[in-house]
């Protein structure tokens, strides 16, 4: 016959949790959201971000890093597994923000720094051309989303208009040569949040 066990002992046993129990009060918590982005990028160029188990409502922002919550510089949705989103057209050090929306405004969920490296463009196209004709152009630079190459007046404000193209989408395309003969040249015009219409590279153009 087996011994009987004292009576604090018994309560002991009563009450000490179950291997179930335990592990059960181990288990760990649901992952939270995640981000995965370049932290050096050339000014003005989409950054493409890589994103996992985001809140309803999220979105993206870059900012400076001392700015508040309720300030950025570019927001843009945070919906699917992938974001893209603008760049500053300026040379410094940004953070790149996940947020949802909160009572006082958005929430900060997690941040990463972000330096902008200096914007460069090049350019390529035959330097003279007939009025009317068909020219061959290829532009290459930070490729942002309101990136021009366009054929303008040698005089002419970084926002002239003229024909164009966008190196977003193709980085060569035909251009159709002024019909007035005269010195202009063919642009890569950045066109970036902060720094606005920049023009990065020139290249002139004779049509005669």
């Amino acid at each position: 016959m087996s011994p009987r066990l004292p009576l604090a002992a018994a309560l002991v046993a009563a009450l000490a949790p179950t291997p179930a129990a335990s592990q059960a009060s181990r288990a760990p918590a649901a992952p939270g959201p995640a981000l995965s982005a370049a932290r050096t990028i050339m000014a003005g160029a989409p950054l493409s971000v890589f994103l996992s188990r985001v809140p309803a409502g999220a979105r993206l922002a870059i900012a400076r890093p001392d700015q508040p919550a309720t300030a950025a510089i570019v927001v843009v949705e945070a919906s699917g597994a992938v974001a893209s989103l603008p760049t500053p057209g300026l040379v410094g050090l940004y953070e790149l923000r996940l947020t949802r929306p909160g009572d006082g405004g958005p929430v900060v969920l997690l941040r990463q720094p972000l330096e902008t490296s200096a914007p460069s463009a090049t350019l390529a196209a035959p330097a003279q051309a007939r009025p009317g004709a068909d020219l061959p152009v290829r532009g290459i630079g930070p490729n942002g989303w309101r990136d021009r190459v366009v054929i303008v007046a040698q005089d002419a404000p970084a926002e002239a208009p003229g024909p164009f193209f966008h190196p977003a989408e193709n980085a060569e395309a035909t251009l159709e040569a002024p019909r007035e003969p005269g010195a202009y040249e063919l642009r890569y015009v950045m066109d970036a949040p902060v720094s606005g219409p920049t023009v990065l590279a020139r290249r002139p153009l004779h049509i005669e």
